[in-house]
């Protein structure tokens, strides 16, 4: 594990001057400029609350007060001495937004008193931002609407990434603001689509809105009235899965609502960059892509196998098949929407959730989880090894999608598989501290890990989990801002050579 990190931190700081030391007042200025925006963002939350009159409006005002006030004071009064950024502050910028972030956004559940502990809101508003949607909230259906909206906004915030959101709106930094989006984008590598990191935020965007816009649009088509839609939506569209019913979508028993929102689980877990080829008629990219294949065929080939296994469960094939395509887009997109208790399915099923669970989706998506390109070059380089032992002179390139993979990223994948496991791992035994379900602690580190929300037994699609103490709550939270960052930037908090001279 101790050279697991050094290989990391070793690649984090490659290409910096040695002698650089962290930027902390350009850093805290970032800090401060998302602060602005994320105020600006509960506007609607607050309009919202002032519609439905659920008496959440004054925790809207307060909280947006609080948080411009203090992003207006780290903005406005740090005057950074040198306004290059480099990967050290993207990292840093990266870590430690979302936890602030998160701190900002749990606010408006613990002042109205939604959410009457703040560790509790605390969990509620990285599951949020993180797109995990898990939740500690037992009943649902009571609470004042603006809050609910908010809940659900922060997935679609969170989605696409507040870093990139912010590249698309805020004035230019000179340096290589690329570092922000790459500390914040899921995935092995990072492409920008466009020469101008700005342009491609801005793209990434429309993309992103485009799609959210046809969804809402679909759902209203279904039969939803417009707040359902947008709630429902924003679940969608940053794959996280808050539903403003306790049932969720299964509330709802509309089979065509079911496959519209299945549709779009599985579109928001390709990579948008899929989406910008595809705009461009670049149709050799898009039928050379390795890794949207992959999806597409485990979410088939899973689709299929879960539907015969369960069909004795349902009246006839159809609805069967429907139940499982639903669920089954909802754990590989990371979404984590229910129609159904698949506690109660066969074990093989709920076995082939249990992998869609760990994988994910596609690098560059909204969705989480370990990321298919990352198994598929684990695949590669496997067999590129086992090649290689049986003929010694045989010199292999590993090559993705018809381009040769760096010996670097390589190394990176295996660097992050092994902390990814190293996380699981103690997050499970820690949490069976206090918990003597195995199956319960494993699922719920798991699933937060990956950005999931449901797990199994205690933290099924039925459950919550509000029975976890404080301490479990905010070990959780940990390992959900992990699993969104890509653990690298997280962790580089700990490390004192990022705070200090090389």
């Amino acid at each position: 594990m101790r050279d697991a990190f050094r290989v990391l931190l070793s690649n984090f700081q490659g290409g910096e001057k040695k002698g650089i030391v962290l930027n902390y007042k350009l850093v805290f200025r970032l800090l401060g400029r998302l602060m602005l925006i994320v105020a600006a963002l509960m506007v609607p939350s607050l309009i919202v609350a002032l519609i439905y009159g659920g008496g959440d409006a004054l925790s809207f005002v307060y909280t947006i007060l609080i948080t411009a006030a203090c992003g207006a004071a780290l903005n406005f009064l740090l005057k950074p001495q040198r306004s290059d950024l480099t990967a050290r502050d993207g990292m840093a910028v990266a870590g430690l937004s979302w936890i602030v972030l998160s701190f900002f956004g749990a606010l408006p559940f613990w002042i109205s008193g939604a959410i009457p502990y703040l560790a509790d809101a605390y969990f509620e508003s990285v599951s949020g931002f993180t797109t995990t949607g898990s939740t500690i909230l037992t009943e649902i259906e009571h609470l004042p609407k603006g809050i609910l909206f908010w809940r659900s906004f922060t997935h679609w915030i969170g989605g696409m990434g507040v870093l990139v959101f912010t590249l698309a709106v805020m004035p230019k930094l000179s340096g290589r603001t690329s570092h922000l989006a790459r500390a914040e984008s899921p995935g092995p590598t990072f492409t920008k689509l466009l020469p101008k990191m700005s342009d491609t935020a801005k793209l990434l965007y429309a993309l992103y809105f485009a799609l959210t816009l046809i969804e809402t649009a679909c759902l209203l088509l279904a039969g939803m009235n417009v707040y359902d839609a947008l709630i429902h939506t924003f679940g969608t569209a940053g794959t996280g899965g808050f539903s403003n019913y306790n049932a969720s979508v299964g509330s709802f028993q509309n089979p065509l609502i079911e496959w519209i929102i299945a549709v779009f689980m599985m579109l928001f877990g390709v990579n948008f960059a899929i989406y910008f080829h595809m705009l461009r008629k670049e149709k050799e990219t898009i039928l050379q892509s390795e890794e949207l294949w992959f999806y597409l065929g485990l979410v088939g080939g899973a689709t299929l196998l879960i539907t015969l296994v369960v069909l004795p469960q349902y009246h006839g094939f159809f609805e069967a098949l429907r139940t499982a395509f639903f669920q089954v887009t909802a754990i590989a997109s990371t979404t984590g929407f229910s129609t159904t208790d698949f506690n109660l399915w066969p074990l093989f099923a709920r076995a082939i959730l249990l992998l869609l669970l760990c994988f994910g989706a596609c690098a560059g998506s909204t969705a989480g989880g370990f990321k298919l390109s990352r198994i598929l070059l684990l695949f590669k380089t496997a067999y590129r090894d086992l090649e290689h032992t049986l003929q010694p002179r045989k010199v292999a390139v590993v090559r993705f999608e018809g381009k040769p993979v760096a010996e670097t990223t390589l190394s990176q994948v295996g660097v992050y598989l092994s902390i990814w496991l190293f996380l699981a791992v103690v997050g499970t035994l820690l949490l069976s501290i206090r918990q003597s379900d195995l199956v319960t602690a494993m699922t719920a580190t798991l699933t937060c890990l990956s950005n999931v929300g449901p797990g199994f037994n205690g933290v099924g699609p039925t459950e919550n989990f509000a029975f976890f103490s404080p301490a479990a709550k905010l070990l959780l939270s940990f390992l959900m801002l992990a699993g969104r960052l890509e653990i690298y930037p997280v962790l580089l908090l700990f490390s004192p050579n990022v705070w200090r001279k090389n």
